[in-house]
């Protein structure tokens, strides 16, 4: 039997202070997001008479239906299409052992180290050139082509370590390499499936600069949009804003909570899983 050592209770002692670090800002904002306007108390000060009415105000104020509708329109929209994109590039270039594979792969793993901000004017001109300027439509073709190189990384990695047997005994069986791949090979993808959707429905989900950029001046928009329209130039009603922001990481606590197990697999376990 493993002993209670003085090592395992510091380690104890370690994670329970990583604990507090990470929960206290999300006790501030919920604290705040219940607190009454009238109640200017400190932050930290537990709320005496907590309210739901913020986030109803919050909801009807800032047009968050409309908002959440786009988020999860483009969010969802976007990560289908990454990972359809991803999946079925990186299986030839996991796979293939001709000189333009690795060529291929470091060409499209440029996309990880150029930063998009220096393409931001070419960009903005050619959604404005395609008439797609205010629409959902440009924040879906430009996530699709910033998160490609990296779910491409994590999807040609996992492949690589992936045993050839069964896709060779469903191609001896007749199977076409489609077939292969869609039957056998993307069925033992779901760890990374499931680890990569996460990562790329967060960064999409909580990105403000890009709807910023191709919705101005539109009706549309998206949540993170929206909360930075409670902050105005003279005024700040802290108590809406932290319960719009309650609303808004909702959803992808939701999604979060429902594939836990997938994640956690997905980290821990590698290519085990």
């Amino acid at each position: 039997m493993n002993r209670y050592r003085w090592r395992t209770f510091g380690l104890e002692l370690a994670m329970i202070a990583a604990a507090v670090v990470v929960a206290f800002p999300v006790y501030v904002l919920v604290n705040l997001a219940v607190r009454a306007p009238s109640d200017t108390s400190s932050p930290i000060r537990p709320t005496t008479s907590p309210t739901l009415a913020n986030f109803s105000q919050a909801w009807r104020e800032g047009g968050l239906g409309g908002a959440l509708v786009n988020s999860a329109l483009v969010t969802s929209i976007s990560v289908v299409v990454v990972l359809a994109v991803s999946s079925l590039a990186a299986y030839p270039l996991a796979r293939a052992t001709a000189r333009w594979s690795r060529a291929m792969f470091l060409l499209i793993m440029l996309g990880l180290v150029l930063p998009f901000q220096l393409a931001a004017l070419p960009l903005y001109q050619t959604m404005r050139d395609l008439g797609l300027l205010g629409t959902v439509w440009a924040l879906v073709l430009f996530y699709a082509g910033l998160q490609v190189p990296f779910t491409t990384f994590l999807y040609t990695g996992f492949i690589r370590a992936l045993p050839h047997d069964f896709e060779d005994a469903a191609l001896i069986d007749g199977c076409r390499p489609w077939d292969a791949f869609r039957h056998v090979v993307f069925p033992m993808l779901r760890p990374v499936t499931v680890t990569a959707l996460v990562l790329n429905a967060i960064a999409v989900w909580n990105d403000f600069f890009t709807p910023l950029l191709y919705l101005s001046g539109s009706d549309q928009q998206t949540m993170p949009v929206a909360l930075a329209g409670f902050v105005g130039q003279y005024v700040a009603d802290w108590n809406l804003i932290f319960a719009a922001l309650v609303i808004s990481i909702v959803p992808i606590l939701v999604l979060y909570f429902a594939l836990q197990r997938s994640i956690i697999n997905g980290f821990a376990g590698g290519l085990k899983g």
